[in-house]
This record gives C-alpha cells, structure tokens and sequence, in this order.
C-alpha cells in the first residue's frame, strides 16, 4: 500500500471516529450541549484534527444530519421493499411511512433531526440534505403510483412534501400515541387510491 493510500484511510477513519463521537454526543445530549472538547475526547483524536475535517462544530453536525438522512433513506427502502403479499405502489408507500415511523423511534435520531437540525443548520439547508434522501425517494414513489393510476392523479410534488410533513409529525409522537398515528397515516395513504 502506498503512502497516499495510507494517508487517505487515516483521514477517513479520523473523519468517521469524528463522525460516530459526534452522532452519539449529539443524540444523547443534544446539539448545544455538546462540546467539541468531548466530542474530540470520545472520537480519540484531537482539536487539531476536528478543524482539518470540519469548519466547526455546526460543519460537523451537518456532517452528522446528512448521515442520519441516509441512513433513515436506507431504512426506509428496506421496509418498502419488503413486507407481505400484498404488493403496488400504494402499499409500497403505505410501508415507507411505516418504516419512517419505525426508524424514527430512536430517540437520539429524533433529537437530531427533527429537534436540533432545523434549529442549528435552518429549515432550508435540511430540507435539501432531506430532497438527496428521503424526499427523493418518497417523490419517485407518488410518481409510481400517480403513474401506475395507484392513486389520484394530483401534483406529485406537493403531496410528496405533504406526506413527508406527514411523516415528520408522526415521528414526533410519543409511545402509546406512535400506533394511532401509524393508523391515521395508513388511512390517508389509502385515501389517494384511485377510484
């Protein structure tokens, strides 16, 4: 292995300890109340080593939210893509929002991206780390379906964001709520079908 190789996998194992301290920090304590001198303690790097891989603190949380994102994505397409007999693209996106609501049940993953991210990076820049993730996949979903004549024919775009939106308060819902919630979405999913 040469030298440049050896550097690069040091930079990206130093990015991603920088990475994995930060996401945890952050989930359990929140965005404000985490220093970057423990963040820099817990990834076992130093100050140094944070400000050649991030701006700052706020560089390094957005780090954290884009990860977060895709891997909620992910999540949710295994969950899509899985499931019972009952196949279309109407159940496809009646499982995205469940499997969103599932993921979503981490406490630290709410914290981070529905508490702390629109506060620390503003609504505009998660929205845009949200349309390279999940929105992305959500709107190729309400195409499929408006396509397939799985669901009404209306803007794909506006019911994408609003069943997002839709999502987002669910995540928000505490314990007992979460199944009532899953319900109430399962409804208004299968309220698009066409007729």
């Amino acid at each position: 292995m040469d030298v440049r190789r050896r550097q690069e996998d040091r930079r990206a194992a130093t990015r991603r300890a920088l990475v994995s301290a930060a996401r945890a920090l952050f989930a359990e304590k929140g965005y404000a109340a985490t220093s970057t001198p423990e963040i820099v303690a817990a990834a076992g790097v130093t100050r140094g080593a944070l400000y050649h891989h991030f701006a700052d603190k706020q560089a390094l949380f957005a780090a954290v939210v884009e990860e977060e994102h895709a891997l909620l994505a992910l999540s949710v397409h295994q969950v899509a893509e899985g499931g019972d007999d009952e196949t279309g693209p109407v159940k496809a996106l009646v499982r995205s929002g469940e499997g969103f609501l599932s993921a979503m049940q981490d406490a630290g993953r709410r914290r981070i991206l529905i508490v702390d991210a629109p506060a620390v990076l503003g609504r505009a820049a998660v929205d845009e780390i949200d349309a390279r993730h999940g929105l992305r996949t959500l709107i190729e979903g309400v195409n499929s379906a408006i396509e397939a004549g799985a669901i009404r024919d209306v803007p794909a775009l506006p019911l994408a964001h609003l069943l997002n939106a839709m999502f987002d308060r669910a995540a928000q819902a505490e314990g007992k709520e979460v199944d009532a919630y899953r319900k109430v979405m399962k409804a208004i999913i299968r309220g698009l079908k066409s007729k």
